[in-house]
């Protein structure tokens, strides 16, 4: 019930500041662990790549924003849950697979930070991909949340990693590339990838 209630606030307060345009939205799948991974550049991102998808997306935050007036409780209520500073805790990795592995939708930016020039790529993305067995969907976030200019999020179709079951923590950088690449693929055309 909150959580409908934040989306459709959020919803309300996008479509006049960055109104968003939605492509290949139907990419993401209807059911099963989903790990969504876009390329990171405010810190609206989180909002920005899950509300407007039918499934709650989750994610980590750091756990200083959770003490944050409003920002707090808003988070909270949209499926967030606290990350320490210093790096990502056995608890949050736990946490982590157990949502994919439920079935949840994980949205996640594998740069780590906000990066506006595409830089590298942390290795957590695959890590949980190859670990959870979820579906892995690329997303692009165009703009540059300037108010009252139009964003646009692009879904691609979920990423085959079948060739790299079974390879262990040796194939963690090339998953990390394939992800990346296709992310940077759609933010170059602002089309959904499908391979």
């Amino acid at each position: 019930m909150i959580y409908a209630f934040c989306v459709a606030l959020l919803r309300m307060i996008y479509a006049i500041l960055f109104p968003l345009k939605i492509v290949g939205r139907e990419n993401v799948p209807k059911e099963g662990g989903v790990l969504l991974c876009a390329n990171h550049i405010s810190l609206l991102d989180p909002m920005t790549i899950g509300i407007k998808l039918k499934r709650q997306v989750r994610y980590m935050a750091k756990a200083e924003l959770f003490n944050v007036p409003v920002l707090g409780w808003l988070i909270k209520h949209l499926g967030a849950f606290p990350v320490k500073r210093g790096g990502v805790s056995k608890e949050s990795i736990k946490t982590s697979l157990n949502t994919l592995r439920s079935g949840h939708v994980m949205g996640i930016f594998p740069e780590g930070t906000r990066n506006s020039d595409s830089g590298s790529a942390k290795k957590g993305a695959a890590s949980f991909a190859l670990r959870s067995g979820a579906a892995v969907v690329p997303a692009a976030i165009i703009g540059s949340y300037k108010p009252f200019r139009r964003m646009t999020v692009v879904y691609g179709a979920p990423i085959d990693l079948s060739a790299f079951e079974g390879a262990g923590s040796d194939s963690l950088d090339a998953v990390t590339d394939v992800i990346m690449g296709r992310i940077h693929e759609m933010i170059s055309t602002g089309k959904p990838s499908s391979r």
